[in-house]
């Protein structure tokens, strides 16, 4: 039985990577989150979490000693790193944490991976490093996109975080012949998403009757993957990737902010029989707000590496994908309603009251 080690299980890609894995029963699966406030076990279902197969370890990376003991008690055959701190406004707020999450928390886990790969002498073992689309800056021609060899250029605190520990993932593997694997996706959404993220942030704002910010004018454009199509494919990077290589992901769905938006309101307009009062359309609730520092105008992946090479493609058009999306968040209230009683407040995005 091949056993996983995830870290960031417990997140919003991570737990979409757990419940896959999860389906099978040729796999171990042992995840490692340290439940910060974006972290919640209840992401993934209560018997899922009851099989013999699933393992939870509450570790923090930046614990050197911890990591090295969890992979040393475990002995997984593949680490598929996605613990991250993720979310571009709080890394404007307080860079910190995002330097020593992304960064050293990475350094720890590759450190501990080498000894462990070493003593181990499995010729299986591979680390999956699960990355973003942000590294590589922004677009501004239409018919330009990201591939595997374009140059980084990030903008934002959290984006040279992610950029940093992909740097650092590669030189283990160069320097100490680490089998590391690299991925980079575009923007991730669906079920359990953290509110503080776009659609997710609007669906639920819409349904309490509160105002939708939108930053600057909305034309900033982003390509958009289901995050149960990107877990599907961050599995068969992890079984099929050839060691050393990098595999962009992506869901061929480029959308400007403000027509995401649109959408999610004309869909919450045909579910919803009874609005807040006072408004006829949800539409009615966007408000332009000013834009963030740093604002990256596009993000446009080619997946076609993985795609002719692994044979992955998405399965989710934006359209179905979306539908399914505010569907989810309309049948699973008591899920987001224990995550907006906790420290996170709405109001953060855009400073819209």
């Amino acid at each position: 039985m091949k056993k996983f080690l995830v870290t960031g299980g417990a997140g919003f890609i991570g737990s979409a990577v757990v419940r896959a894995l999860l389906k099978r029963k040729d796999v171990h699966v042992v995840n490692v989150d340290a439940l910060t406030y974006a972290g919640n076990l209840e992401s993934i279902p209560e018997q899922l979490q009851a099989a013999d197969n699933y393992q939870f370890e509450h570790i923090n990376l930046v614990d050197q000693k911890a990591v090295e003991n969890v992979l040393e008690q475990h002995r997984p055959d593949v680490v598929m790193h996605l613990a991250a701190e993720s979310h571009v406004d709080r890394s404007i707020d307080g860079p910190s944490q995002f330097i020593q999450t992304n960064v050293v928390g990475t350094y720890n886990l590759l450190q501990a991976s080498l000894n462990y790969w070493r003593d181990s002498s499995s010729g299986q073992f591979k680390f999956h490093h699960v990355s973003t689309d942000e590294v590589y800056g922004d677009l501004t021609d239409t018919g330009e996109l990201f591939t595997e060899s374009t140059a980084y250029d990030p903008s934002s605190p959290y984006s040279a975080t992610k950029a940093a520990s992909d740097h650092l993932v590669r030189a283990w593997g160069r320097t100490y012949g680490l089998p590391v694997l690299v991925t980079n996706c575009s923007n991730n959404y669906g079920p359990y998403h953290f509110p503080e993220k776009l659609i997710p942030h609007m669906i639920l704002n819409a349904l309490k009757g509160k105002q939708l910010p939108v930053y600057g004018d909305g034309s900033q454009i982003r390509d958009w993957l289901y995050v149960e199509d990107h877990a599907e494919a961050l599995i068969q990077v992890a079984e099929k990737g050839v060691v050393g290589e990098t595999y962009n992901i992506g869901g061929h769905n480029e959308k400007k902010n403000i027509d995401v938006v649109a959408r999610i309101c004309e869909l919450l307009d045909e579910m919803v029989a009874e609005k807040p009062k006072g408004i006829k359309s949800f539409s009615d609730l966007i408000t332009f707000v000013k834009d963030r520092p740093g604002h990256d105008v596009r993000y446009a992946i080619d997946a076609s590496k993985i795609e002719r090479e692994l044979g992955w493609k998405p399965k989710e058009t934006f359209e179905s994908g979306i539908r399914k999306t505010v569907a989810w968040y309309l049948n699973n209230e008591k899920w987001w309603q224990r995550v907006l009683d906790g420290s996170y407040k709405l109001s953060r995005i855009g400073d819209a009251k």
